[in-house]
């Protein structure tokens, strides 16, 4: 998913595992306030229920619920409550990769075309050289989460013909210039392992992944969700009051490598040993190789490192950051961290690894804070290192409190402007509009307004309200989406309208909603 944003930071200071108590590097010790700093962090980001797995050299030192899985029936969250992982569904797609590499059923430098010899992009030499590793390394050269309105939230399109639709996504930059966080490779990561394997990818994940690991307790997408599975509500809060409202599952069939897993505490611990074992897994036998375990853990996109957002967070800043495949790559107090967090409207986790100490630590919620995550995830952390205390729950707190500032107002639809002077009548805004690689949009005179609707996606309809000149605000009837929107129409009053742009409406609006790469035109009448 929907990808978390670069807030995610560990601490560059310069301790390392060397200059520790020979004690305090084997020592297995979650912090003695747990509990309690997790009641504090779930009121204070406002997450009903919170699920922690720890493990360290190679046990599972803990795994243990908090607070509830949803706000109708109260019922309490435990190791074996499931969550959507979202995004952490990425490295385990790296992962089915690496394995099929290690059967040699495909090579990491494969050029993707070898396998889909129907790939194309709009660039044609990404269309030439894109191999297999860059699939799972956010370095195409699209713009941040391009191509997400394909399957965000849930489309029509199959996952053919979400990858077809690449060929008419515009790219951002240059193949291999830098880092941009992306799903849609992914899903195109996902056909390669279908073509390679013979199986459908939740085939292959259930067979060659969850079984060897003993992973009963997960699920490949929501609509694998079984009758009676203890699973969370997701929650967001509500912009108009900050009340948290339910979210309906969401499930990405067309994008199933990218997000959508869901798995509990105990299943996750049982990833993360393995992982931290480089694919050995505790029965015996591999899942895989330590040659592809180095792979996956080797950086191929360096991230740049932003400033702290308040000074609280400095102790959070790394000195180098990085994508490898399927996972980040940073550090913090001087050790090596791998690590991926995953998002989806309503549901938030964050994975992290530490291998110089055989570490790792896994925090799942059901309210879309990254801050908790973070809080919980940092505070384990210094516990294991021994490192100063810090209020990282202040710090976070202050952080969310200056990026609400910057916001401003989340909800302008509550104010919208009285008297709007449009070039044309309303009724000439409406009509058929296509996007190359996004398809139709329908905009329709509904009694005295005008409404919306993405042909291929059933959750993207809503009204327009005039808002400036030329410009409405799109407020989608489902208000789960948090995904209103401007769109801004070039017309005048001779000729009509000649295209159409989008843009969020709010910085709340996740970048998930690539609605700037749209280029709405109208189509003719006798063209359609």
């Amino acid at each position: 998913m929907l990808a978390m944003s670069k807030h995610r930071w560990f601490a560059a200071v310069m301790a390392s595992l060397f200059s520790l108590p020979a004690a305090a590097q084997s020592a297995a010790e979650t912090p003695a306030d747990l509990d309690a700093y997790v009641a504090k962090v779930r009121e204070q980001f406002h997450v009903p229920g919170v699920a922690i797995a720890v493990v360290k050299d190679g046990k599972v030192v803990l795994e243990k619920g908090y607070g509830e899985r949803n706000l109708v029936d109260r019922k309490a969250v435990d190791e074996h409550t499931m969550f959507c992982i979202a995004s952490n569904t990425k490295s385990f797609t790296a992962t089915a990769i690496e394995m099929l590499a290690d059967e040699g059923k495909l090579k990491l430098d494969d050029r993707v075309t070898d396998h889909l010899p129907w790939f194309r992009m709009a660039d044609g030499y990404a269309t030439q050289d894109m191999r297999v590793r860059d699939l799972l390394a956010h370095r195409s050269g699209l713009g941040p989460h391009g191509g997400d309105l394909l399957f965000v939230p849930e489309s029509n399109y199959s996952s053919r013909e979400v990858a077809e639709r690449l060929a008419k996504l515009p790219s951002a930059s240059g193949f291999r210039d830098g880092f941009a966080y992306e799903n849609i490779m992914f899903a195109i990561a996902t056909l390669v392992v279908e073509q390679a394997s013979g199986q459908s990818y939740a085939q292959f994940v259930r067979e060659h992944m969850f079984a060897p690991m003993n992973m009963h307790e997960s699920r490949i997408n929501a609509d694998d969700l079984k009758p009676g599975d203890d699973v969370v509500t997701a929650y967001i809060p509500r912009d108009e009051d900050g009340q948290l409202s339910a979210v309906a599952p969401i499930a990405w069939k067309n994008a199933a490598g990218a997000a959508g897993i869901y798995s509990t505490a105990h299943d996750m611990a049982k990833w993360v040993q393995v992982q931290l074992a480089s694919g050995q897994l505790p029965q015996g036998g591999r899942l895989f190789s330590a040659q592809a375990q180095q792979r996956m853990w080797s950086m191929v996109t360096p991230i740049d490192i932003d400033a702290p957002a308040v000074p609280q967070l400095a102790a959070a800043a790394p000195n180098f950051f990085g994508y490898a495949e399927g996972w980040f790559l940073s550090d913090y107090r001087g050790q090596r961290t791998v690590w991926h967090p995953g998002g989806f409207p309503g549901t938030v986790s964050l994975v992290t690894l530490v291998p110089s100490m055989h570490l790792g630590i896994v925090v799942l919620t059901n309210q879309e804070s990254e801050d908790a995550f973070n809080a919980i995830t940092l505070h384990i952390l210094d516990s294991f290192l021994h490192a100063p205390p810090t209020d990282w729950i202040a710090a976070y707190a202050d952080a969310a409190k200056l990026k609400a500032a910057k916001a401003g107002d989340v909800a302008p639809w509550l104010h919208p402007p009285e008297h709007v002077k449009l070039t044309l009548p309303l009724a000439k805004y409406a009509g058929r509009y296509n996007d190359d690689w996004y398809g139709d949009v329908v905009i329709e005179r509904k009694g005295t307004g005008l409404r919306l609707r993405f042909t291929k996606t059933p959750r993207l309809v809503g009204s327009l309200i005039p808002w400036n000149h030329d410009t409405f605000l799109v407020h989608w009837d489902d208000r789960q989406l948090h995904a209103d929107a401007f769109i801004d129409f070039t017309a005048d009053a001779h000729t009509g309208v000649h295209e159409a742009h989008m843009r969020r409406a709010s910085p709340r609006v996740a970048p998930a909603y690539d609605y700037q790469d749209l280029r709405l035109k109208p189509v003719a009448a006798n063209d359609r």
